[in-house]
C-alpha cells in the first residue's frame, strides 16, 4: 500500500500553500451536475479535468481504473465524463452549455492542481435541478439572503452523505489488498 497523505485543501485550494504536489494527487469531493440526468449523489470519476484556463488534464490511467475498481466493488456507479473546474459556481443556463460541451461535473479544485500523477472523485451535489442560491457565489453575503438559509438543512444532510461516499471510493481503493 503506498504512503498516503490527506491534505485539507479548502475550497478552490484556499488552504494549500502550493498547488504543486509531488507524486499522486487525488482529488476528492463534491461536484455540481452539469446533465439532466445527474442526480445528488452520482459518482464521477473521470478521464479528464479541464482547468479554468482552458487546458486539459488526462488523469491517470491506472489510478482512474483503480478507483473505477473500488467503486465498483462499492456498488457505486460512477461517470467517466470529463470534470470542469471553474473558478465559480456554475449556475442556470451555463450547466447545459457546459454539458453541450461534453463535461458532466464541476469543481472548483481538481484542475487548479499540479501533479505527476492526478485522477478525482467527485460525488454531485447541487443538479439542474436543484440549484444552490446565488448568494453561494459569495458566502460572506449568506446573511443578508433568508432564502438561501432554506438550502442549510439539506447540504447538511446530502454535502456529507456526498463527501463520505468519495471517501469511501478513494478508502477502499487504497486498502490493503487482503483488507478489501
Amino acid at each position: 500500500m503506498p504512503h498516503l497523505r490527506v491534505v485539507n485543501a479548502g475550497i478552490a485550494l484556499a488552504a494549500l500553500t502550493t498547488q504543486s504536489l509531488p507524486g499522486i494527487a487525488i482529488s476528492c469531493g463534491l461536484a455540481g451536475g452539469l446533465r439532466d440526468q445527474s442526480p445528488t449523489g452520482t459518482v464521477v470519476i473521470p478521464d479528464l479535468i479541464q482547468r479554468p484556463d482552458g487546458r486539459a488534464v488526462h488523469c491517470d490511467p491506472e489510478l482512474v481504473q483503480t478507483l473505477r475498481n473500488s467503486a465498483d466493488a462499492l456498488r457505486a456507479p460512477y461517470i467517466r465524463e470529463p470534470l470542469l473546474t471553474s473558478g465559480t459556481l456554475i449556475r442556470g443556463d451555463a450547466r447545459h452549455q457546459w454539458a453541450e460541451r461534453g463535461f458532466t461535473a464541476v469543481d472548483m479544485e481538481s484542475g487548479l492542481i499540479d501533479a505527476p500523477r492526478i485522477a478525482a472523485v467527485r460525488v454531485i451535489l447541487d443538479t439542474t435541478e436543484r440549484e444552490l442560491h446565488a448568494a453561494w457565489l459569495r458566502p460572506a453575503t449568506l446573511i443578508l439572503h433568508p432564502r438561501a438559509w432554506l438550502e442549510l438543512p439539506w447540504l447538511a444532510r446530502e454535502a456529507p452523505r456526498c463527501a463520505r461516499l468519495a471517501a469511501r471510493i478513494i478508502g477502499n481503493a487504497f486498502k490493503p489488498i487482503d483488507a478489501r
